[in-house]
């Protein structure tokens, strides 16, 4: 029990006394430098307004959070799938890294108003689209290194049973891969929500935390607005502990069955 403590107290209660530490720096400093509300809101204050507005942060958590788990899901599937191809085939990895390389660079900000046109601009896809295409580059990147860490010896041993590419992939580098895949998920699950919150800024339905930002800010609600705010980085936590929480599970259950 003793050996566990300090594992307890780094992990858990060290995060919330860090975090409770700035919070009542911050108000400290916005209520005795007296700073304006549209530069700086207090926490308290900002509070206040995720209280009062609960109902409605979470209405737009709900829309951001569904665009952002369709993107990390479409995005995910297609970068392991392509990754997959990648190792197995050299040509169609010389053919595709290149395509990944210039998608890796798209700004969000050139590519939601194009994807609004095409899709129309009452539709939620093109902010799906904008998700997935955050999520495709590290999930792509990450498995496609983990699926070449495969030692040799191992790869030998495979063609000694003279079993098939897909047979050798499932045994031997699906596993070996295994943490390289739940790294780029990890830092996709947070760019899924990232990305979809951007790409409400330039046009679509009007639900969703990235709307209800601007709204707020226009109409000089600044405490509201840092409330939204603070709704999507709950949101962005949420989605990154879910991910956490699946690659303990997997891995567990992989290490018990081997």
């Amino acid at each position: 029990m003793r050996t566990a403590q300090p594992g307890l107290l780094q992990i858990v209660l060290a995060p919330i006394v860090f975090g409770v530490a700035v919070i009542l720096l911050w108000q400290g400093l916005v209520t005795g430098l007296a700073i304006k509300a549209f530069i700086l809101p207090a926490p308290f204050a900002i509070g206040a307004e995720f209280t009062a507005n609960l109902q409605n942060v979470a209405n737009g958590m709900a829309v951001t959070g569904r665009n952002a788990l369709i993107g990390l899901v479409i995005g995910a599937l297609l970068g392991i799938a392509l990754a997959i191809v990648s190792a197995l085939a050299r040509l169609f990895d010389g053919m595709a890294a290149p395509v990944v390389a210039a998608l890796s660079v798209v700004p969000i900000v050139a590519l939601a108003p194009v994807l609004y046109t095409m899709f129309g601009a009452g539709a939620e896809t093109a902010r799906q689209l904008v998700a997935a295409l955050a999520v495709f580059v590290p999930v792509y990147f990450n498995t496609l290194k983990g699926l070449r860490m495969v030692r040799p010896v191992h790869r030998d041993l495979m063609r000694a049973y003279a079993v098939t590419n897909w047979q050798a992939t499932r045994a031997v580098t699906l596993p070996t891969a295994l943490p390289f895949v739940f790294t780029g998920l990890r830092i996709a699950s947070s760019l899924a929500v990232i990305s979809a919150l951007i790409a409400e800024y330039f046009g679509g339905p009007v639900g969703g935390l990235g709307k209800s930002i601007t709204s707020a800010a226009s109409s000089s609600n600044y405490g509201l607005a840092w409330a939204y705010v603070l709704g999507s980085i709950i949101l962005g936590l949420a989605f990154y502990c879910a991910a956490l929480i699946v690659e303990t599970l997997v891995t567990r259950n992989h290490t018990q069955h081997q």
